[in-house]
């Protein structure tokens, strides 16, 4: 098995620009970078701690305006090294997945999700290379 670290919290948010004010103004964290999805209608931020390159909050825009009030976390996401093997790995093993196929983001991420044993959503995060 080569999952490396848990790389990112996903929470989703109805105004994303809100989301990030308050995150580097109240928490103290720093915009690492913002994204449009390849589909057209995610926005994606990205957070973190300076100097720290360690697990990053994902601000996500775009999935559902209706949020419930019990919570935002949206995914956990795990980097691999590689997402393909990673991929066979768990459909041997019978987990339920989400997606039926990789995308990649225009960075050149590329992720998978899959479900956890309460319908918990879990991505496989393979970094851009180079």
């Amino acid at each position: 098995m080569a999952v490396k670290k848990l790389e990112h919290v996903g929470i989703m948010v109805r105004d994303i620009e809100a989301s990030i004010a308050f995150y580097t103004n109240v928490i103290g964290m720093e915009l690492k970078g913002t994204l449009d999805h390849t589909n057209g209608v995610i926005k994606l931020a990205f957070l973190g701690f300076k100097g720290h390159n360690e697990t990053e909050l994902e601000l996500i825009q775009g999935y559902n305006s209706d949020l419930p009030e019990e919570g935002k976390v949206h995914h956990i996401a795990l980097t691999v090294d590689d997402l393909e093997e990673e991929i066979e790995r768990i459909k041997e093993l019978g987990v339920e997945l989400i997606d039926s196929e990789i995308t990649t983001l225009p960075n050149g991420a590329r992720y998978f999700f899959f479900r956890g044993p309460d319908r918990e959503w879990i991505e496989f995060f393979e970094p851009a290379r180079g």
